[in-house]
């Protein structure tokens, strides 16, 4: 199993703004302060287009794919919560949280993929758990050490315990489960994603312990980690509340690896953090500022990594 893929799919947003169906538990959403939703979705366009240039600058094969006009998906550049796809050939749709959010989910995508070369052998569907009101919103929910079959999980009402199990046993990964919490207001909220507070490379992982308050749970998630040889980068809640934990490593053609995150995550870093991490990896960074002040998301939550075997 490989941890780093060299193909991203990205979702260019064309209505993008504040999501008002997912604000009510993604405390890094902000309101629109009297700007356009035209002003917003430019800026957003512009962000999402100089991303895409730096990282097929570096050599990542980036497959771009122009959102829908004909339905409202605020959220549509954020395609890493509703889909992924496995080096075995399967594809796995996840069930959402938002109803404006499950009209993301687009089958042309997978014919793009094949179109691109790609070979899809099998799909896996848990969309029909919102029926029940069960969420677990991919990538998002879901943080993959694919080389050590682990997946690590925060809960949240968009990350169901059994829901999140039952994914361990189909697709064959220990489950790593706890509760991840930032403060919002003098009180201890869940964090709506994983993928906020944690990511994990091929020699490392970017970990905010601060937001475990449960001593026995931050225990096992860092001796997990340790278990599997990964130096861990510890960020602060602070930092996160910067994306500092929503980043994703790539790698190229000549086998080099990046991480990939937003200017704000990158500034947030000092300077021991920053040569930590070039230890492993090097880094490429975009600005991605409205992106993040009105999607509550970052650099991780913008691309779908594409492990699906090549015909």
């Amino acid at each position: 199993m490989k941890q780093t893929t060299n193909t991203i799919l990205m979702i260019r947003p064309v209505s993008f703004r504040m999501n008002e169906e997912t604000a009510v538990n993604n405390f890094y959403q902000n309101a629109a302060n009297g700007m356009l939703p035209a002003s917003i979705n430019a800026k957003a366009q512009q962000e999402f287009d100089a991303m895409v240039q730096k990282l097929k600058s570096v050599g990542v094969n980036v497959i771009v794919v122009e959102d829908t006009t004909d339905i409202d998906t605020p959220d549509a550049v954020f395609p890493n919560n509703w889909i992924s796809f496995h080096e075995n050939g399967d594809v796995i749709l996840y069930p959402m949280f938002a109803e404006n959010r499950r009209l993301e989910r687009r089958e042309d995508i997978l014919d793009i993929l094949e179109d691109n070369g790609f070979v899809i052998n099998d799909v896996m569907d848990y969309t029909s758990a919102e029926d029940e009101g069960l969420f677990l919103e991919g990538t998002g929910s879901i943080v993959l050490d694919r080389i050590n079959n682990k997946a690590y999980c925060a809960l949240s009402p968009r990350a169901d315990e059994e829901l999140f199990i039952e994914f361990c046993e189909d697709f064959e990964f220990t489950p790593v489960i706890f509760n991840a919490y930032q403060t919002v207001n003098d009180k201890r909220e869940l964090i709506y994603h994983t993928n906020v507070m944690m990511s994990i490379g091929e020699t490392f992982a970017v970990l905010c312990s601060e937001c475990i308050d449960d001593k026995t749970e931050k225990k096992s998630v860092v001796d997990s980690l340790k278990q599997d040889g990964k130096e861990i980068i510890y960020i602060s809640e602070k930092q996160v509340s910067s994306f500092a934990g929503n980043m994703l490593q790539v790698v190229v053609e000549n086998g080099k690896t990046y991480l990939v995150m937003s200017e704000s995550a990158y500034n947030s870093l000092n300077k021991g953090q920053i040569a930590q991490i070039e230890r492993h990896t090097s880094i490429v960074y975009s600005n991605l500022e409205t992106i993040e002040r009105y999607g509550g998301g970052s650099a991780r939550c913008m691309m779908a990594e594409v492990f699906l075997p090549k015909a």
